[in-house]
């Protein structure tokens, strides 16, 4: 591979980490890592270092081959007969003491994404600025590997975890194409969150959107699983006559509260029947959406069917490395599409495949000591292959994944939720989950899939002059917009704002984009519509 010239990155070591090569994409130029300068194996409580250098290591029956090709580097892991737990690539640098630095998350967000002075667990990829230029580490989505960047004064390291369940893979004697590291720096009058956005298009070749911009209600932020047929059609005609009259018209997605008990295949005395329920919403000109748990065992199901992991015995859960139980989930979503829905919104994968929610998993995915039925497979992979399964039983459904990994689902749902739950009851949920998450995650918006913030809920526990702001910028964002509105709190004020909402959602907008992120983990100072716009998250003191 010809290199023209090694690049110095200010801020940085005079060895630099990137290169510049003669290919371009578009007239921009094309940027790699150069080889590690270790690579290390997690074994026995601690990392043991591989022999070798540039694109071959090795330690016993482990090698590991660097592949470079035009615009990345390709991780290839071969291991016969080799649990493998966690590798570690480390390149030796001296960062500015002045850079800092922002990670992506595992799945949803939590509220705690902010730019630091340091790293410890930074999801898929990294963003470092140092006050003049920007820097961006990270590996295509649809890695085999869950992949994390960590960064000191001295290092920087990627590292592949590749535990099945919560012990080391097996992969027999294949090889594993684990990841593919891409970097790039910013452009000259390019912004940080600009660089950001484009790093995320660099990741993801090929995602998967929406054919017109999506918006539309949900009623979990006022019924809470206290639904009902007749108050799913009474607020979604209430709805729909606040939409736009236009040929891109809004969605009802009914949440959980519908399904029988443990069993998603049949809906409760509620809702009676779901196909009629379907057929409703449509005769009201609005799309019909569903809510879906896919890896909840039902009391029926046997021992032999479930994730081997140990749980507080309350809840069950599939494994999805049994392909009985891929063909089931596959054959619940065409029932779905049977019934005439047109949307699924499904839920709680993540946390029920390992027991932990994206905040609670660092240093480790989950806990240790056990491993799926089919061992053979990374928790990467074994990921993926339950998101490509629901993809395809799909079919022409839009879907939204919930409590899914962000890096995993890109190119396979059209909408993927990117923060925890906001709130219909309390406001500091709204501005710790929702406004956190927007400000950091848009860029992922159209270049992984729509970025769906969540809902408005729209009730009498939140004071409209606030919740109006959280409208205001799920609308003007260009994300997905869904508002949840208590009948009760929906008078003519709020009529008038949601049908102006509905108006601007059901087009085109260019991204919104936080003006004060680096420095406020809740940004108030925002770019919409190509205008500035402030915002007081504080709620008045009582």
């Amino acid at each position: 591979m010809q290199r023209r010239h090694f690049l110095q990155l200010t801020g940085f070591s005079a060895a630099a980490l990137l290169f510049e090569k003669t290919s371009a994409l578009a007239g921009t130029p094309s940027y790699a890592l150069q080889y590690p300068s270790s690579v290390s194996l997690w074994r026995d409580g601690h990392w043991q270092p591989l022999k070798g250098r540039n694109e071959k290591w090795s330690i016993e029956k482990l090698s590991v081959e660097l592949q470079q090709t035009n615009d990345a580097t390709n991780i290839r892991l071969h291991a016969p007969g080799m649990p493998l737990e966690k590798i570690k690539l480390t390149w030796n640098k001296t960062f500015s003491s002045s850079a800092r630095y922002l990670g992506d998350a595992w799945e949803r967000s939590y509220g705690d994404l902010a730019w630091s002075f340091n790293t410890n667990q930074a999801p898929w990829y990294l963003l470092i600025h140092n006050g003049r230029q920007n820097y961006a580490f990270g590996v295509k989505t649809g890695a085999r590997a869950l992949c994390y960047w960590q960064a000191g004064s001295q290092e920087l390291s990627l590292v592949l975890d590749l535990h099945s369940g919560g012990m080391g893979v097996e992969l027999g004697d294949r090889i594993l194409d684990a990841a593919q590291i891409i970097t790039t720096q910013s452009l000259p009058n390019e912004s940080l969150f600009q660089t950001d956005t484009r790093f995320c298009r660099m990741m993801c070749e090929t995602p998967l959107l929406p054919s017109k911009p999506v918006y539309g209600i949900n009623d979990w932020y006022f019924a809470y699983g206290k639904n009902s047929k007749d108050l799913i059609l009474s607020t979604t005609a209430a709805m729909a006559d606040l939409a736009p009259d236009t040929d891109n018209r809004p969605f009802s997605v009914i949440d959980d509260g519908w399904e029988d008990g443990d069993v998603f295949t049949r809906c409760n005395d509620k809702f009676g029947d779901m196909q009629q329920v379907a057929s409703s919403i449509k005769k009201l000109g609005v799309h019909p959406g569903l809510w879906t748990r896919p890896l909840l065992a039902n009391a029926a199901d046997q021992q032999n069917l479930l994730t081997p992991r140990k749980t507080d015995g309350k809840e069950r859960y599939l494994d999805p490395t049994l392909p009985e139980n891929l063909q089931r989930i596959a054959h619940t979503i065409k029932i779905y599409r049977d019934w005439g829905f047109e949307m699924v919104k499904h839920d709680y994968s993540t946390f029920d495949l390992f027991g932990r929610w994206g905040v609670q998993m660092s240093p480790d995915i989950t806990t240790s000591g056990w491993h799926f039925n089919d061992r053979s497979k990374t928790n990467a992979e074994i990921i993926l292959t339950l998101y490509q399964s629901i993809r395809e039983a799909a079919g022409p459904m839009y879907l939204i994944g919930c409590n899914t990994v962000s890096h995993l689902s890109a190119g396979l749902f059209e909408l993927n939720r990117i923060g925890d739950d906001t709130s219909g009851r309390e406001w500091d949920r709204v501005v710790k989950f929702g406004v956190n998450t927007m400000g950091f995650r848009l860029p992922q918006h159209n270049t992984f899939y729509a970025a769906d913030g969540d809902c408005i809920g729209i009730t009498t526990q939140i004071p409209w002059n606030l919740n109006k702001q959280w409208l205001q910028l799920l609308t003007e964002s260009g994300a997905p917009l869904f508002i949840s509105a208590q009948p009760e709190a929906t008078g003519p004020q709020q009529k008038e704002a949601i049908k102006h909402s509905f108006t601007l959602a059901a087009k085109p907008q260019p991204t919104g984009e936080p003006l004060d992120w680096l420095s406020n983990p809740r940004p108030s100072q925002w770019r919409l519509n190509n205008r500035t716009v402030t915002f007081d998250w504080h709620a008045p003191k009582s």
